[in-house]
């Protein structure tokens, strides 16, 4: 039979001949995600089932990102679930403050995640890692609680939409714009409960941090995960490896329940508009919205590079008087190449502020909420009502260099604009 990447990872975590679209199979997992939010009610109940020992020490990672450093008791207490549990199983990849990041940032960062591998993460988000042609995707608490205890879990085999993107990215124009694009023409369940494959010649020469934005939003499209078949690309950033993986792509006759081709040649940089990632509009249809406050950050649009493209934006320039920048590094690693490369630097004395890694403001967490009638572009990935705070607060998706570009001008600005 031919299958198709997602298909073949599934097929050998499983260890039966052959699947299908629809089959429900049980699978063993390589890697399970828990955070602060999710991994207390995983833990309540491996606790309930009154097993002594997880499937696997160094096959867990839990990392509390969203309401740390501790923003209340409420948080503190989250936190505290995780740090005594992963003591009392000697869990060995337990990140605290200091040392952790925005997990999906920081388990690519740590080559936790390698090709090939089944990964499943109490967060919506896991999808992140198809970039790296992983099969990862986000279940529930139960179903995380049930991996700690034998290392496995049931997943319903989807079927595969392939997206092919031709033609030369246009400058300022990235991973995020693509992906946005792709969400604003097939709607947020266009892929429900379907794997995205992304393809094509503009996809082969994407550098990682762009893959994994484009990743991380299949969710908003209602994908289990969005795919990316391996390539030098991809084994250059994996290597070297911890261990061993197994590079997987689809066959060329495999089936997809459907193909689209898109030339991208005179995509300009996308902007989802208020209240869905699918509500998506060129740069240039938006310039008259102004703004009151500019996040870069998120598990999106976190890494170094997207730092560097908003450094770039605002070096040497001041943000609108009245208007709110706050930057968030998607893990300690990259906090301190930011400050190292002097764009830290740049930031602060831009205007804005300068965080620790955490999810901050993305999921409406702290350091950045937002208050009734404020607007905000941000890099984060969901922009539903009251994500961000005040049900009456209006947030708009960009990438990184539109972002700086807004808080320049305090208005939704074309990076182009701003000079």
């Amino acid at each position: 039979m031919s299958y198709t990447i997602a298909e073949k990872i599934l097929l050998a975590h499983t260890g039966l001949k052959n699947i299908a679209p629809g089959d429900f199979v049980e699978a063993k997992v390589d890697f399970a995600l828990g955070n602060d939010i999710t991994a207390p009610l995983a833990i309540e109940e491996f606790k309930k089932a009154k097993i002594k020992k997880v499937f696997a020490r160094n096959k867990i990672a839990l990392v509390a990102d969203h309401f740390t450093p501790a923003k209340d008791l409420k948080s503190a207490n989250q936190a505290k679930i995780l740090a005594e549990f992963a003591r009392e199983q000697k869990i060995k990849n337990y990140f605290e403050v200091g040392c952790m990041g925005i997990e999906h940032a920081l388990l690519p960062e740590k080559k936790l995640v390698l090709p090939g591998n089944l990964v499943i993460g109490a967060d919506s988000h896991t999808c992140t890692y198809g970039a790296l042609g992983s099969y990862a995707t986000g279940v529930g608490s139960t179903d995380l609680a049930r991996a700690f205890i034998d290392g496995k879990c049931w997943l319903k085999v989807p079927g595969t939409i392939k997206f092919v993107y031709k033609g030369k990215l246009a400058k300022w124009v990235g991973g995020k714009d693509l992906i946005l694009y792709t969400i604003g023409r097939i709607g947020v369940d266009g892929a429900l409960y379907k794997v995205m494959q992304f393809s094509g010649p503009v996809i082969e020469k994407l550098p990682m941090d762009d893959r994994f934005a484009m990743s991380n939003m299949a969710i908003e499209a209602g994908a289990r995960t969005g795919l990316i078949e391996p390539d030098g690309i991809t084994l250059k950033y994996v290597r070297p490896a911890p261990r061993k993986f197994k590079v997987y792509k689809s066959d060329r006759d495999a089936v997809y329940e459907k193909v689209y081709e898109w030339d991208v040649s005179k995509l300009q940089p996308q902007v989802a508009c208020p209240h869905l990632p699918s509500n998506v509009k060129p740069v240039s249809q938006l310039k008259n919205t102004k703004v009151d406050q500019v996040v870069i950050g998120s598990c999106t649009n976190g890494r170094i590079s997207d730092l560097r493209i908003a450094a770039k934006v605002l070096k040497g320039r001041k943000i609108k008087p009245g208007l709110r920048l706050i930057v968030i590094p998607a893990t300690q690693k990259i906090y301190l190449e930011a400050v190292k490369e002097g764009i830290a630097e740049i930031f602060v004395k831009a205007g804005g502020v300068f965080s620790t890694p955490t999810c901050g403001p993305c999921l409406g967490g702290h350091l950045g909420i937002l208050a009734e009638g404020e607007v905000c572009i941000a890099t984060t990935n969901r922009n539903f009502i009251a994500r961000m705070g005040s049900p009456k607060s209006f947030v708009y998706l960009s990438n990184p260099a539109v972002a700086a570009a807004s808080a320049l001008k305090g208005r939704i600005t074309h990076p182009g604009e701003a000079a």
